[in-house]
C-alpha cells in the first residue's frame, strides 16, 4: 500500500502515532501532503493587513509580505502582477484587505498564501482613488511642464491664501518679509480642511486671479493627515488653479506630502517656509549681485582706459608724431632729386633730338635744289611755273625763267636740240 492511499484511509483524524509506529514510519512527503490537505480546506478567507514588503518582479507573480494590523504576526503571500495592477497604487505601509488562500509549498513545506484579489482600505482606499484622479487628469495634459508660467523676479504684490493666523501664514510672509522687505501682500484666509474648503478657496483664487496687482498667487498650508489635505486634490481646485492667468505656487504640508495641486501649480514649494524665499529675490543677495557687477565694470572701463592709453602713447612715440615735419623734409629730398633726375634727362633728350635735327637739316640741305644751284646749276620753269626738265617740254621762242643760285634770270628759247642716243642696235651693227 502506497502512503498517499495510506494518508488518505487513515487521514488527518487519527490519533497520535503510536509506540509500535516507530517500526512503520511515515515519509516526509506524506506528512506535508496531509498537512496541504487540512490547509487548503480552509479556502480563501478575506483579511485586513499591512503590506511591509513588496517586492515587485519581471515576471507575473509578484511577492507581498502582510502584517497582522494588531498582532506581530506576518506572512509571505503571492500573487499575480495583474491583480497588484488592478488595486491601484499599493505602496509599502499602506492597510489593504485581501483575498488570502493558505497553501502548503510541497517541496519545502512552507506555509504560504495565494492573493486573488486585493483592494486598498483606509487611507490606503483614499490613495487610490487620489491616483485614480491623477491619472485621469494627467491623461488631459493638465500637469503638462511647458504650460508652467514662469514666476516674476519680482512680483508688485503677492496673493496668498492660507489659514487665518496659521503658521503657514506666518513663514510665508515672515520669510518673505526678511528677503525682501518690500513686498506686498494680498492675504485671503479661507479653511484649509474640512468640506468647504474647496469652496473658500476657490472663491478667493478667482478673486486674486482677477487682481491685476497679484503677480503670484501661494496657496499654503501646514502639514497634516491624508484626510486634511484632501481638499488640495480636488478636481475642482486642480482645474482652478490650471485654468488661472496669475502663476500659482503650491506650499502645502511637508516635504512627504504631495497633493495634486502640486503637479498642477506653476511652482511647487515643499513648504510654506520655501514658499516665502522663492517667491521674491534675496536683497541682500541682489545687492551683492549689483556690486559685483559694477565691479565688472570699474575693471572693464579701466582695462579698456588703459588699452586705449596704451594705443594713444603707442602713435605718440612713433617718429611722425614726434617730429612731424621729418616725413616733410624727407619727401622735399626725394622731389628735389627726382626734379634733378628729370631735369638731366630732359637736357640729354634735347642734346639728342638737336643732333638728330642737324642731321636732318644736312641731309635735306644736301638733297635740295639750293645745293645743286650752288654747284652751279640752274632750274628752268615756263610762264606757269611749271618745272622744265627736258627739250620736249619747251619750244623756240618760249620765255623760260632760269632760277641760279643767287637770283633768276628770264630767258628766250632761239633753239630747242633734244640730245640723240644710238640704239643698241645701231651700235651692234
Amino acid at each position: 500500500m502506497s502512503d498517499s492511499s495510506q494518508a488518505n484511509r487513515s487521514g488527518p483524524d487519527q490519533a497520535g502515532a503510536g509506540p509500535r509506529d516507530a517500526d512503520r514510519p511515515r515519509s516526509l512527503a506524506w506528512v506535508v501532503r496531509a498537512v496541504k490537505g487540512w490547509v487548503e480546506r480552509c479556502g480563501p478567507v478575506w483579511v485586513q493587513a499591512q503590506v511591509i514588503e513588496l517586492n515587485r518582479r519581471s515576471g507575473p507573480t509578484q511577492f507581498l509580505t502582510l502584517r497582522d494590523v494588531d498582532e506581530e504576526i506576518s506572512v509571505t503571500a503571492t500573487c499575480h502582477r495583474r491583480v497588484l495592477d488592478a488595486a491601484g497604487p499599493v505602496e509599502t505601509g499602506m492597510t489593504v484587505t485581501a483575498l488570502l488562500r493558505p497553501t502548503i509549498w510541497s517541496r519545502t513545506g512552507r506555509l504560504s498564501f495565494e492573493c486573488s484579489q486585493i483592494q486598498p482600505s483606509g487611507e490606503g482606499q483614499l490613495l487610490a482613488q487620489l491616483e485614480r484622479r491623477r491619472r485621469l487628469l494627467e491623461a488631459e495634459g493638465l500637469f503638462d511642464v511647458a504650460l508652467h508660467t514662469p514666476l516674476p523676479m519680482l512680483p508688485a504684490g503677492v496673493g496668498l491664501i492660507t489659514g487665518a493666523h496659521s503658521d503657514a501664514e506666518r513663514d510665508v510672509i515672515r520669510n518673505a518679509s526678511l528677503r525682501w522687505p518690500a513686498v506686498r501682500f494680498v492675504v485671503r484666509n479661507t479653511l484649509v480642511q474640512g468640506s468647504h474648503a474647496v469652496e473658500q478657496i476657490l472663491s478667493a483664487l478667482a478673486e486674486l486671479d482677477a487682481d491685476p496687482s497679484v503677480d503670484v498667487i501661494v496657496i499654503a498650508r501646514g502639514g497634516g493627515s491624508l484626510e486634511d489635505l484632501l481638499p488640495f486634490s480636488d478636481e475642482a481646485l486642480v482645474r482652478a488653479v490650471h485654468a488661472a492667468s496669475t502663476p500659482v505656487v503650491s506650499a502645502i504640508g511637508h516635504e512627504r506630502d504631495n497633493p495634486i495641486l502640486d503637479l498642477v501649480a506653476d511652482l511647487r514649494a515643499s513648504t510654506p517656509t520655501d514658499a516665502g524665499k522663492r517667491i521674491v529675490p534675496d536683497m541682500a543677495e541682489e545687492l551683492g549681485i549689483v556690486d559685483q557687477c559694477r565691479s565688472r565694470i570699474r575693471q572693464a572701463v579701466a582695462a579698456r582706459i588703459a588699452t586705449e592709453q596704451s594705443r594713444l602713447d603707442g602713435l605718440r612715440s612713433r617718429p611722425v608724431m614726434l617730429e612731424p615735419t621729418a616725413t616733410l623734409d624727407i619727401a622735399e629730398e626725394r622731389l628735389e632729386a627726382t626734379v634733378a633726375r628729370m631735369r638731366l634727362a630732359t637736357d640729354r633728350c634735347l642734346e639728342t633730338a638737336g643732333h638728330q635735327i642737324d642731321q636732318y637739316l644736312a641731309q635735306i640741305r644736301a638733297m635740295s635744289p639750293k645745293a645743286t644751284l650752288d654747284r652751279g646749276y640752274a632750274a628752268l620753269a615756263d610762264e606757269r611755273g611749271n618745272s622744265v626738265a627736258t627739250v620736249g617740254a619747251t619750244a623756240t621762242g618760249a620765255r623760260l625763267r632760269a632760277y641760279l643760285s643767287d637770283g633768276a634770270l628770264g630767258v628766250l628759247v632761239e633753239s630747242a636740240t633734244p640730245t640723240t642716243s644710238r640704239s643698241p642696235a645701231k651700235e651692234t651693227s
